[in-house]
């Protein structure tokens, strides 16, 4: 067989075109562009190597590995020309898809869902945890007892003063629950060896409200004069700024009227220094001489006590009263031969059970 000579041009041109059909398109930008066209080779001219085609910038749609929609092939392109079927996945290093779902697990999403669990697990309760947070309690709760019982002596007290010594007290006591309770009152005055003054009140106490009570009942007046029953009516209890007030009416089984309106304060200078002052009106309806009381108002007594709580039950005290009377009452004291007016200091204690 003779041999052919092909010229050295015309091989180079060959090689070259059969080069750029297989590996016209790159990978990293999935360009679909047909391959150039190879010049035409002349006989008297060597063949010019055809140009490589611009790759073009469209974004990769990853999600079907395809072509770029602004790259979109024309019809009848030949994939296979265009190398997909050699592309190797494996090294754009993307997770395998199945069924259009992608593995995140190759992405480093299970790291970030294992660092989200604690570093120390948190262990389960148990009954001994749930025994220690709910003790259970050995002794029935105890409850306050429905009836309850107070006495006090507000004041137990003497004075020298220039008509004589003299003694007194006022004390009250109650019994029974917190709204129905029971109350009695009691007043004494003694000067000069004589009892001036004593009287003795029983009421039936109903609370009305948190600080307050309404009384029913009985006073009965052993001194001066013959003694006097009267019917009572009155309302006691905590006033606006910690005053403690009392307001009774009284009528009298003869027709005689009176009413009484006491108010006592406690300043605690220290948690056992208290200063208690205290004022207390009287009034009468009519004229009774034989009690030495006038109509209108008769009398007005204020002091203020210091005492001292050595403990809560006991405290004695020091302190200044001063008493006046007026209108009728005064009248009287006067045609007596007494003073319409009287100042003394006071020494006594305070006690409570």
């Amino acid at each position: 067989m003779s041999r052919v000579n092909i010229p050295a041009g015309l091989a180079l041109a060959l090689g070259l075109a059969l080069h750029g059909t297989a590996g016209a398109q790159h990978h990293h930008g999935h360009d679909a562009s047909t391959p150039a066209p190879v010049a035409q080779n002349d006989a008297n001219q060597p063949a010019q190597p055809a140009k490589k085609a611009k790759k073009k910038s469209a974004p990769v749609d990853h999600s079907g590995h395809g072509t770029p929609k602004s790259a979109s092939p024309e019809k009848g392109t030949d994939h296979a020309a265009t190398g997909h079927d050699a592309m190797d996945h494996g090294s754009m290093d993307h997770a395998a898809i199945d069924d259009g779902a992608m593995d995140h697990s190759t992405m480093g999403h299970g790291a970030q869902a294992a660092n989200s669990e604690p570093i120390t697990p948190i262990p389960a309760v148990t009954d001994i945890d749930r025994a220690a947070a709910f003790p259970v309690l050995h002794r029935p709760m105890e409850h306050a007892p429905e009836i309850n019982s107070y006495v006090v002596f507000n004041r137990l007290e003497a004075w020298d003063a220039d008509p004589g010594t003299g003694q007194a007290w006022e004390g009250e006591a109650w019994i029974g629950s917190d709204l129905n309770r029971l109350w009695l009152r009691s007043e004494v005055e003694r000067s000069g060896g004589r009892t001036d003054a004593a009287e003795l009140e029983v009421f039936y106490g109903r609370s009305v409200s948190t600080w307050w009570d309404v009384l029913a009942g009985i006073k009965h007046d052993f001194q001066p004069g013959d003694s006097q029953t009267w019917a009572a009516f009155g309302v006691q209890g905590l006033a606006p700024m910690k005053f403690d007030v009392s307001a009774t009416a009284y009528v009298g089984d003869s027709g005689q009227t009176a009413a009484n309106l006491e108010a006592e304060y406690e300043l605690l200078l220290t948690n056992r220094l208290i200063l208690q002052p205290l004022v207390e009106i009287t009034a009468f309806g009519k004229d009774d001489p034989q009690r030495g009381v006038g109509s209108g108002l008769s009398s007005v007594e204020a002091g203020a006590r210091l005492r001292y709580e050595i403990n809560r039950r006991f405290a004695p005290y020091v302190g200044v009263a001063h008493e006046r009377v007026f209108g009728n009452t005064a009248d009287l004291r006067r045609a007596d031969g007494e003073d319409t007016r009287d100042t003394r200091l006071v020494a006594g204690v305070r006690i409570w059970f």
